[in-house]
């Protein structure tokens, strides 16, 4: 019933079950798409560029103690983020290919709810929080691993942060200088140099080529593209929907609030993905 209210005057669900019930759909998600499993989006109403600069790949790569501050961060925030579960939203989008109407989804967040919830077809555009990466010799291990050494080098870190003011979509907390004060890194184990970094592409950040290949691979084999949760803000995934109206491809767009790619919309839905998602289903009888 509280479905039913939410949804009534809104536009375009039929639309929507009209051309996903086609198949062939390629789905392209944003940060929206986890907020309903406790993970803040960008730029919503509680965005997190409201109060908090991402760490950019040039700060990171160029500065040790940037890198210091980002695991301090990441370090508690990660051990709320890993904890995250797969929302309405996810368990639908898996829904929607076991039935056959998704045949691949491109992802732009590092959360691996995707995955969880049993998606089997799924580009990390920009990468997965779950593991880590040498920047000098290229080895990658497990952040869980990487976890257990930082805490096994700093054994009253955690104890002195009395709280998690926020969470930020790329996984680290808000912590100030003096929470972070002695917090130290840890080299890697192969090489010895400090140069790990998670497995996640940084704001200033290229992606690498063979996932946006793959992508414009799914891109080009399916019928439409379904962005969720995606205000289309940055290049990294706008691009996708310029490439499916060349293309003469549909795209659908369903989101909270407006979104640079709303002119280039067939569909567009203005709405909660936890609820459009549910009903969406069941108008195609999944």
């Amino acid at each position: 019933m509280i479905g039913e209210l939410v949804l009534e005057g809104v536009d375009g669900i039929d639309a929507l079950a009209d051309l996903v019930g086609g198949g062939g759909v390629v789905v392209l998600e944003g940060a929206g798409m986890s907020t309903g499993s406790g993970i803040p989006d960008y730029r919503g109403p509680n965005g997190s560029l409201r109060r908090h600069t991402p760490m950019t790949y040039q700060e990171f790569t160029g500065s040790a103690e940037g890198r210091r501050r980002y695991w301090g961060r990441s370090h508690v925030g990660w051990e709320h983020f890993r904890r995250a579960e797969p929302n309405a939203a996810h368990r639908a989008v898996a829904a929607l290919e076991r039935a056959g109407f998704v045949t691949g989804t491109i992802t732009q967040n590092v959360d691996g709810l995707d995955l969880a919830a049993g998606t089997g077809e799924v580009v990390e555009l920009h990468g997965n929080l779950d593991r880590v990466v040498c920047l000098s010799c290229g080895e990658v291990t497990s952040r869980a691993e990487l976890a257990v050494r930082l805490r096994e080098a700093n054994p009253s870190f955690e104890a002195r942060i009395s709280e998690l003011h926020a969470l930020n979509p790329d996984g680290d907390a808000d912590l100030t200088d003096a929470q972070l004060e002695g917090f130290r890194t840890v080299p890697c184990r192969r090489c010895g140099q400090d140069a790990l970094k998670a497995d996640v592409v940084f704001f200033g950040e290229t992606v690498p080529k063979d996932r946006v290949q793959r992508s414009f691979e799914l891109l080009d084999a399916g019928r439409s593209l379904l962005v969720l949760g995606s205000s289309l803000a940055v290049m990294s995934g706008y691009r996708f929907v310029l490439h499916a109206a060349r293309n003469d491809q549909p795209v659908a767009i369903v989101t909270s609030g407006p979104t640079r790619g709303d002119a280039k919309a067939a569909v567009r839905v203005d709405a909660d993905l936890q609820v459009v998602l549910p009903e969406l289903l069941r108008r195609l009888g999944v």
